[in-house]
């Protein structure tokens, strides 16, 4: 069967994006809004979102920073302390500045040392969230450095996730950027309560391509990529039009400095190629006829959004995307996130 030409869907949204402050932001804001209507915001920044007044303004920026001509929603989320407060939480999600709040467990990830040490720490917390119904967002790694990197994702499913449904059994939780089979299998036995996103670089290259002819520092992130066999059990479930499973790019952005030296930076830069790579791996696996469910109507259901009316139309040519984007106030520069493999779609 020939493949189509074009690929009309609705318009995606990203509900996991990390879009920086400062000249960062005002480099990297415009790639996310040319694909997606909606984003949910990280706040992982220095110091960490952790008050309603605090995201309130960081999205007037987020909205400053989009060009005009584009549209584009912030969905905000808290950064979540061991001394998470539950009124502010509730107060946020009623006055529809926070969408949700985010868990990362301290030193998992880029600017996590604020991060929550135990999940008995925020008890009250989480169970204000459960009241209010807003969901929790976990970067779902353990951090005990006597565990190894690449077994980091399957011990926080068994040691901490497990435990936290059993405990707050009306929590929504969204396992972000899924890296293993064992995360796809936790979502698929929680499907009326755990959402699971996917980025696109983890369903295009497995953790023997950081290493490809030596180390290859833009393609390191955390989670980081795992086994082939993983790789695979990530696109049999992206493809495969299981409603808990959607788009989420984790979208990274560093200067290349800060990841090209003695100590880089985890994170990928993906955002200007995100729905071309996603396309091109849905067509590789005869599933883009599941590629809108995926990326533009199970997020938005499990959120208690409405689907996005405008549509964007994907065509079969060459990706073609800038090698690096210039970042203002300096001579500094993002590497933009390209798979080793060819991508035949172009936006």
């Amino acid at each position: 069967m020939s493949q189509p030409t074009t690929l009309s869907i609705r318009r995606p949204d990203d509900w996991h994006v990390h879009l920086r402050d400062g000249p960062m932001l005002a480099a990297c804001a415009v790639h996310t809004a040319r694909q997606f209507a909606r984003g949910i915001i990280m706040p992982n920044l220095v110091p960490p979102v952790t008050k309603v007044a605090e995201a309130a303004d960081y999205r007037d920026r987020i909205r400053r920073a989009i060009p005009a001509g584009l549209t584009f929603e912030p969905l905000m989320t808290c950064y979540l302390t061991d001394s998470a407060d539950a009124a502010e939480l509730v107060r946020g999600k009623r006055e529809g500045v926070w969408v949700a709040a985010k868990l990362y467990p301290a030193h998992a990830t880029t600017n996590s040392a604020h991060g929550v040490t135990s999940i008995d720490q925020i008890a009250s917390a989480l169970e204000a969230m459960e009241t209010a119904g807003m969901p929790l967002l976990v970067h779902g790694e353990v951090t005990d450095p006597e565990v190894d990197i690449f077994d980091r994702e399957a011990v926080f499913l068994d040691k901490v996730l497990a435990p936290l449904l059993q405990r707050h059994q009306g929590l929504k939780v969204v396992l972000e950027h899924i890296t293993t089979r064992d995360g796809v299998q936790f979502v698929e036995a929680h499907p009326d309560r755990l959402g699971g996103t996917i980025t696109p670089h983890h369903l295009s290259y497995n953790r023997n391509a950081i290493f490809k002819g030596g180390i290859r520092p833009h393609f390191y992130c955390l989670p980081i990529a795992k086994r082939e066999e993983h790789r695979l059990a990530l696109r049999r479930a992206a493809t495969s039009g299981h409603p808990a499973f959607f788009l989420g790019t984790d979208t990274a952005p560093h200067t290349a400095d800060t990841k090209e030296c003695a100590c880089g930076c985890a994170g990928v830069f993906n955002a200007p190629v995100a729905m071309q790579v996603y396309a091109q791996v849905f067509m590789e696996e005869s599933a883009l006829d599941k590629l809108e469910a995926f990326a533009s109507l199970n997020g938005p259901r499990f959120y208690g959004l409405p689907a996005n009316e405008e549509r964007i139309t994907l065509r079969a040519q060459p990706l073609e995307a800038p090698e690096r984007i210039e970042v203002p106030g300096g001579n500094k520069n993002v590497v933009v996130f390209q798979p080793d493999t060819p991508v035949g779609w172009s936006f």
